[in-house]
């Protein structure tokens, strides 16, 4: 494990072809309708709005007040600069329009599965069932294939219907269900399913 995690630590990044109505100095990869970028102080109030949002916010503790997105945000930037991914900022491309988050994170609580990468995703109310959760999250499968990952995993509640239904079609299979050790105090969310892929 030890060797496999300097593999992809010490990868440098491999920019993907851009989509015509990408920046060239913003996204780092696209697909025919997202561009994956990294955080920028302009998101603070969009992803605030978002990370505010109780429906987005069902199977998380609680929603994020803008101190707390801000530190989210600063974690990814810390997180990007030391591995090479995070869960990136999102756009819309046809719009501009910041449509949430949707990356790799590192996952270090303890289990029996850890320190491993995850994929995650997180986004705005209206950007729900028109398939932009799938798309970016096949996206970062393909970037952390460049980056040599050989596995990555997904964690959601285990009432988090719409979200394991992305990582079926994302090709992932089901591990197991387990009690999340960081939430003891929600134990409406602490039992979660592990689905994994090997890249």
């Amino acid at each position: 494990m030890g060797s496999q995690r300097q593999s992809f630590q010490k990868t440098y990044l491999i920019y993907l072809p851009f989509h015509p109505l990408a920046h060239m100095s913003t996204y780092l990869f696209t697909t025919p309708r997202l561009g994956f970028r990294r955080w920028q102080a302009s998101d603070l109030d969009a992803f605030t709005a978002i990370n505010t949002d109780t429906e987005v916010m069902r199977f998380f503790q609680r929603p994020l007040p803008k101190e707390d997105t801000q530190a989210m945000m600063e974690r990814m930037e810390r997180l990007y600069e030391d591995k090479g991914f995070c869960y990136f900022a999102v756009d819309v491309l046809e719009s501009q329009a910041l449509l949430g988050t949707i990356g790799l994170g590192w996952k270090t609580f303890e289990a029996d599965f850890t320190p491993t990468v995850d994929i995650g995703y997180r986004i705005g109310k209206s950007w729900w069932n028109q398939g932009f959760s799938t798309e970016g999250a096949t996206a970062c499968l393909d970037y952390a294939r460049q980056l040599q990952i050989p596995k990555v995993v997904a964690i959601a509640s285990v009432g988090n219907l719409a979200s394991i239904q992305v990582m079926k079609k994302i090709g992932m299979q089901y591990w197991k269900d387990f009690d999340h050790p960081e939430l003891p105090d929600s134990p409406h969310i602490q039992r979660c399913s592990l689905y994994q892929i090997s890249l």
